[in-house]
């Protein structure tokens, strides 16, 4: 969960393609757990590199959430919240279709799964803003 100083959140449009976790989707940047990771917060950065080209220097560990795939077997995802500032258009996305910033209060007009909006809503009541 990659947040700004704006207190807007950063989305992934996924591919609209069969088999995926939400197909054309909005949601958070990430994925699973390799063979040479050593850990899930080895995954992130490693997942946050390929898919866009994205270091986060601070990720800190925020939640575990409950994921359904298309074949309704559930399975713990960990998610991880830091902050970057940057402009998503100047990333090269690997996977999906595009990122974009996003306010909570935008997200119940977007195709997102219910738990992914309760999720940064969560996070957004942690933020001190100026």
């Amino acid at each position: 969960m990659i947040f700004n100083g704006c207190g807007e959140y950063l989305l992934h449009l996924r591919d609209n393609i069969p088999g995926i976790v939400e197909p054309g989707a909005w949601s958070l940047l990430g994925g699973g757990r390799e063979p040479g990771d050593r850990s899930l917060a080895e995954t992130i950065v490693r997942e946050l590199r390929e898919e866009a080209g994205l270091d986060i220097p601070a990720l800190e560990p925020f939640a575990v959430n409950e994921v359904v795939d298309s074949e309704s077997s559930a399975f713990s995802v960990q998610i991880f919240a830091g902050r970057w500032d940057g402009d998503p258009s100047m990333l090269t996305l690997t996977e999906g279709i595009m990122l974009h910033w996003f306010r909570p209060d935008v997200l119940p007009r977007l195709r997102i799964a219910p738990s992914i909006t309760s999720l940064i809503r969560r996070h957004a009541r942690t933020i001190t803003r100026p």
